[in-house]
C-alpha cells in the first residue's frame, strides 16, 4: 500500500498513540472534578496547553482546545462576527478558503452580515493590492488560509499582516491547518495574526482534536456554552487523552520538520518533473512559494475521481483536491477561482506526501502512473 493522501489525514505516530492510551487509561478523571483524579487531569491538560504554546512561541492562555479545524474555523469566523457586530458587519475571506471558513461566512449573510471575497491570481495566491481595496471602515474580520489545501500555494500572510498594521480594528484570522510542520511557524503566525486554527490529525495526532490560537486581549463570542471550560469560552468536557497526544504530535512534527520537508520536497519535485514529460498533463501546483508536500495535477479528459479509483486498484491512495468535498463531485474551488476552466478543473487530483513516504514508493507510483496514463489514451 502507498498512502499519498496526507493532506486529508495523517497516520498517528506510534508515540502519540502510546500517549493517548496512557492518559486515557491512567488519567481518566474529569479536569473539572474537585477530587485528586480531577486535579491530575487538570495538570496534564495545562501541561499540554503550555507545551503547545511554547512550540508556537505563544503564551499558554492563548491556546484553546477544540474538536479540530472545522470547529476552530467556525468559532473564529462566527465568534468574531457576533462579538464585534456593533462595530460593523463587513467580513472579508479569500476566494480559496476551506469550506469551514467559506460556508461559515456565507451563513453569516443570513444573519445580516456582508461578505466580500478576496480574489487570487492565476497561480492561486491572494492578490494583496485587490484585497486592500476591499477593506472598509466597517470591516471587522479578514480570514486567509496559510497554505491552500487544494494546490499547496502559500498565502502572503506577512504581506497581509503589513497591510493590516495600521488597521487594528480588523481581526485577522489565519487557517493554519495545512501549514503546521510544512512552513516555518513565523511565516504564518505573525504578531499581527489575532486568531489561527489548527487540526491535530493533519500532523500525526488522533482525529477529533485541535486548537485555536487567540491573541491575548482579543475578544471572541463562544459557540458552546454550559460548563465554563476553556476559560468560559468553549464549554464541554475536554478530550484530555486527545489533547495530550496532540501536544506530543506537535513536538515530534516540529522537531523533524526541516529534514522531513527537504525529503518530501525532493520526492514531490521528482514526481512533478516526470509528470511534465507527458502530453495531456496539467500540473496545477507550482514550486516557488508552494508547500513541499502537495502536488496537484490532471490528465486531459479524465475526471479526478476516475483517476483516484484507477490508482486505488493498485493500492495507491491519492485524492481529488479536497477530502472534505471530494464525495460531492465538485471541481476544485481553488482552480475555478484561479480561472481554470471547469472541465480542466474536474480532472484535478492531489498527491500529498509525508516523511513516512520514500523514494521506492515514488518509483512505484510513477510506474503505475505510466500504466494508467496509457490506459486512458483512447479517452484522451
Amino acid at each position: 500500500m502507498i498512502y499519498f493522501d496526507n493532506s486529508a489525514t495523517t497516520q498517528p505516530y506510534p508515540e502519540v498513540l502510546s500517549t493517548y492510551q496512557e492518559v486515557a487509561t491512567k488519567i481518566f478523571g474529569n479536569p473539572s472534578s474537585l477530587h485528586n483524579l480531577g486535579s491530575k487531569a487538570t495538570r496534564v491538560l495545562e501541561a499540554s496547553r503550555k507545551q503547545i504554546a511554547e512550540l508556537l512561541g505563544k503564551e499558554a492562555e492563548e491556546i484553546y482546545f477544540t474538536s479540530g479545524g472545522t470547529e476552530s474555523d467556525n468559532w473564529a469566523i462566527k465568534g468574531v462576527a457576533f462579538e464585534k457586530a456593533h462595530y460593523g458587519k463587513h467580513i472579508i475571506v479569500s476566494d480559496i478558503e476551506h469550506p469551514a471558513v467559506k460556508e461559515s461566512a456565507k451563513w453569516l449573510t443570513s444573519q445580516g452580515f456582508e461578505v466580500s471575497y478576496a480574489p487570487v491570481d492565476e497561480h492561486g495566491f491572494v492578490e494583496v493590492d485587490k484585497l486592500a481595496d476591499l477593506i472598509r471602515d466597517d470591516t471587522i474580520l479578514l480570514s486567509v488560509m496559510a497554505v491552500n489545501n487544494e494546490i499547496g500555494s502559500i498565502q502572503p500572510v506577512k504581506d497581509i499582516s503589513e497591510l493590516l498594521a495600521e488597521r487594528p480594528t480588523v481581526t485577522f484570522h489565519v487557517d493554519a491547518v495545512q501549514a503546521i510542520g510544512k512552513i516555518p511557524v513565523s511565516d504564518f503566525l505573525t504578531d499581527r495574526v489575532d486568531l489561527a486554527s489548527f487540526s491535530g490529525h493533519k500532523f500525526h495526532a488522533v482525529r477529533g482534536v485541535g486548537f485555536l490560537y487567540k491573541k491575548a486581549g482579543k475578544k471572541l463570542a463562544p459557540l458552546l456554552t454550559g460548563g465554563g471550560q476553556e476559560r468560559d469560552l468553549r464549554s464541554t468536557t475536554e478530550n484530555l487523552a486527545g489533547i495530550a497526544a496532540m501536544a506530543k504530535a506537535l513536538r515530534l512534527t516540529l522537531d523533524k520538520a526541516e529534514g522531513a520537508n527537504q525529503k518530501i520536497s525532493k520526492m514531490r519535485d521528482i514526481i512533478r518533473q516526470e509528470l511534465l514529460s507527458y502530453q495531456d498533463i496539467t500540473v496545477f501546483s507550482g514550486q516557488e512559494n508552494f508547500a513541499p508536500n502537495i502536488l496537484t495535477f490532471g490528465i486531459k479528459g479524465i475526471r479526478g475521481e476516475v483517476l483516484v479509483h484507477a490508482f486505488e486498484e493498485h493500492e495507491i491512495y491519492i485524492s481529488t483536491t479536497s477530502a472534505c468535498s471530494s464525495k460531492a463531485g465538485k471541481p476544485a474551488g481553488t482552480l475555478i477561482s484561479m480561472g481554470v476552466p471547469t472541465k480542466v478543473a474536474q480532472t484535478a487530483v492531489r498527491i500529498s506526501l509525508d516523511d513516512d513516504n520514500d523514494m521506492s514508493q515514488v518509483e512505484q507510483f510513477l510506474t503505475i502512473f505510466k500504466l494508467v496514463y496509457h490506459k486512458t489514451q483512447k479517452v484522451r
